[in-house]
């Protein structure tokens, strides 16, 4: 924040947001689910929640266990998303969290936005980056690869744990389930490149990266809907 001249957004404003739900959650015993984890702290607060038996979940993103506020330098408003990116330490602590269980689900964070409005100086540019399309290489590539998580651990944060945190059908092989279903290829290897990606939006800060494991068939209520990445009209 000092070094670019830009209002922050602490550590603190999450944590305190955590630590105040938490406590409510004990005061009330009603369920309590933390969106988008990104600090240490708010880490450590819903694990000793947790740990307390206090009704509380929560979701992290792929941003928060890849990258660090270092790549906001440069004014990358492809970088700038809600919350901020954090540091090393913090990103290894959501590492840490998601593999004791700590943090119960992965979402992809999925936020398009016009070119021109990331073209915005970076104060005024709106935060949110794309994920559908890189989530899975993602995952499989900073979580399966080094151990951190198994493939079916990683598959349960992203299907059958949300679903089952929202009470809603989904993420199951079930007989009878509907045909929901997304073929993983974990040894594709391929390199982002935001113009060949079919969302419309290309603000991903993930350009150039080199990730292992895609979505080879995308299955949607039985129909095939997507094929080694192009859509199956």
């Amino acid at each position: 924040t000092t070094m670019l001249g830009l209002r922050g957004i602490p550590d603190e404003v999450e944590e305190i947001s955590t630590a105040r739900n938490i406590l409510l959650a004990r005061l009330t015993g009603c369920r309590t689910h933390i969106a988008h984890v990104s600090t240490k702290g708010a880490v450590e607060l819903i694990r000793r929640a947790k740990e307390d038996g206090i009704p509380v979940t929560c979701e992290t993103c792929p941003q928060y266990f890849t990258l660090t506020d270092e790549l906001v330098v440069g004014y990358n408003t492809n970088a700038k998303v809600s919350p901020p990116l954090r540091t090393a330490e913090d990103v290894e602590a959501v590492k840490a969290g998601l593999a004791d269980g700590t943090i119960d689900v992965i979402a992809t964070d999925h936020a398009p936005h016009a070119i021109e409005e990331k073209e915005a100086e970076f104060a005024v540019a709106p935060p949110g980056i794309i994920g559908l399309e890189t989530s899975v290489g993602l995952v499989m590539t900073e979580l399966v690869a080094p151990g951190i998580l198994s493939d079916v651990q990683a598959f349960e944060k992203m299907t059958a744990t949300p679903a089952k945190i929202l009470g809603i059908p989904g993420g199951t092989l079930a007989k009878g389930a509907v045909a929901d279903i997304t073929v993983i290829d974990p040894a594709r290897e391929w390199v982002v490149r935001p113009e060949e990606l079919k969302s419309k939006s290309k603000n991903t800060p993930f350009g150039g990266r080199s990730l292992c494991g895609k979505a080879a068939l995308t299955i949607l209520g039985g129909k095939v809907v997507c094929r080694d990445g192009e859509i199956v009209e």
